[in-house]
């Protein structure tokens, strides 16, 4: 699952929280419609309806008022992801960072695609950049280590053992036994 698929608070960022009686704007209307529209995408993707993710995550572009406009291109790039659309997913995670550039997630997701098309450098670079924002960030370190132990020009076993160590010590069980059967001989 790529990161941003979850419920809307992931890796510890609290974005935005809606009480019954500050709902009083359009504005405070529209985020919290754009919020229904995330969490409609998310349920989306995670059953396989993946282009009806693309439009309705579209339809919350059209809607936001810019508070979680980044959320909603990080969303819709998994989708598209998903779908083989890796130009239109790299183009929305790179709109995703540049509206919010801390946020973690879409680094994670970019990571990901761009392992995929095995450009490793962009990938190792996408990877490390979560680990500085997120330094608790497990799946970021598995998944440097992996670039780093299938990329010889981008470091090799040992590199990746460091990296899955951290990972293991974060709770990430893949990593553990990565760790066992790659790195404790």
């Amino acid at each position: 699952m790529l990161k941003g698929e979850e419920e809307l608070n992931t890796n510890g960022q609290e974005e935005s929280s809606y009480e019954s009686d500050s709902i009083e704007s359009d504005m405070d209307i529209n985020q919290l419609l754009v919020l229904q529209y995330i969490n409609s995408s998310v349920d989306k993707i995670e059953s396989g309806d993946y282009q009806s993710a693309i439009d309705t995550i579209t339809n919350a572009i059209a809607i936001d008022p810019n508070q979680n406009l980044y959320k909603c291109f990080n969303t819709r790039g998994a989708a598209k992801a998903h779908l083989g659309d890796y130009s239109g997913a790299l183009t929305d995670y790179n709109k995703a960072i540049e509206i919010n550039s801390s946020y973690v997630d879409a680094y994670y997701n970019r990571g990901v695609l761009r392992e995929n098309i095995k450009d490793y450098s962009g990938a190792l670079a996408d990877y490390t950049k979560a680990i500085e924002i997120n330094p608790s960030y497990a799946d970021a370190y598995y998944s440097r280590g992996l670039v780093k132990a299938n990329s010889k020009e981008h470091g090799d076993l040992k590199d990746a053992c460091e990296d899955w160590k951290k990972a293991a010590e974060l709770g990430d069980e893949g990593a553990a036994e990565l760790l066992k059967k790659h790195c404790e001989q």
